[in-house]
């Protein structure tokens, strides 16, 4: 997985865009970002429902999930995009934008 793919796949999802986010190439629904390529270019952030997610994200699959202090007690993800399978990307990137879409959002694309 890289960078472009993901984009591709979360244009998919409804009201998503690619931006930029905290300085870095990004997806956004309705302004609001969900997922962003970190500095490095090899690592993306996805937001989460909660620390608890997180966690056992980490636990389930640290070759592609991992957090840094920086993002220790947040609720989000790092991810290394090279151990990102299509499907999982795609999970993922549901997951997220279901944080920050509208509920009008996601409540028509649930339909």
């Amino acid at each position: 997985m890289n960078w472009a793919q993901l984009c591709k796949l979360g244009t998919r999802l409804p009201g998503v865009r690619v931006d930029v986010w905290y300085r870095t190439p990004a997806l956004k629904v309705r302004d609001k970002g969900f997922v962003r390529l970190k500095e490095d270019g090899k690592d993306v952030v996805f937001l989460l429902d909660s620390v608890d997610e997180q966690v056992a994200l980490c636990d389930a699959k640290p070759a592609v999930y991992y957090i840094t202090d920086h993002y220790r007690g947040h609720a989000a993800v790092l991810a290394r995009l090279a151990k990102l399978t299509v499907a999982e990307a795609g999970v993922r990137l549901e997951r997220s934008w279901r944080v920050k879409a509208p509920r009008q959002l996601v409540n028509d694309f649930d339909r």
